[in-house]
């Protein structure tokens, strides 16, 4: 199912199709999450939810939805790999967990727990 709608003067592209069977695949502006339900009807997402493809030479991780931040993993100086957690967002009643695109070192930590983020911020740098 597709569609399209316009709220604050900004316009979207909505895709909705199953995955796999697995749960739903939403596709917003060409940003793709993945949900799933829970046995209480509720959705959820899924643990590996996607995040935005980025240009990885940057090695900075942004904010794929706002929301507020509910739990940084890391710190400034930890090593990590592609597909570790770094932080966590809660939006639309969500967690949604956000992973690292590349192996490399945290440079700069730019969000705190608590802290609500708008779509696009800069939450990560790596080195």
């Amino acid at each position: 199912m597709e569609f399209n709608f316009s709220n604050n003067n900004k316009d979207y592209r909505v895709e909705i199709g199953e995955q796999n069977g697995k749960g739903t695949r939403i596709c917003v502006n060409g940003k793709e999450f993945f949900y799933s339900p829970q046995e209480d009807g509720q959705a959820a997402a899924v643990p590996q939810a996607a995040i935005p493809k980025r240009d990885l030479s940057k090695k900075e991780i942004a904010a794929p939805l706002a929301g507020t931040i509910s739990e940084v993993a890391v710190k400034a100086g930890d090593i990590v790999k592609a597909g570790q957690k770094l932080l966590t967002l809660s939006a639309m009643k969500m967690e949604n967990e956000i992973l690292s695109e590349t192996d490399g070192k945290i440079k700069e930590i730019k969000a705190a727990p608590n802290q609500k983020v708008m779509e696009g911020d800069i939450l990560i740098i790596l080195a």
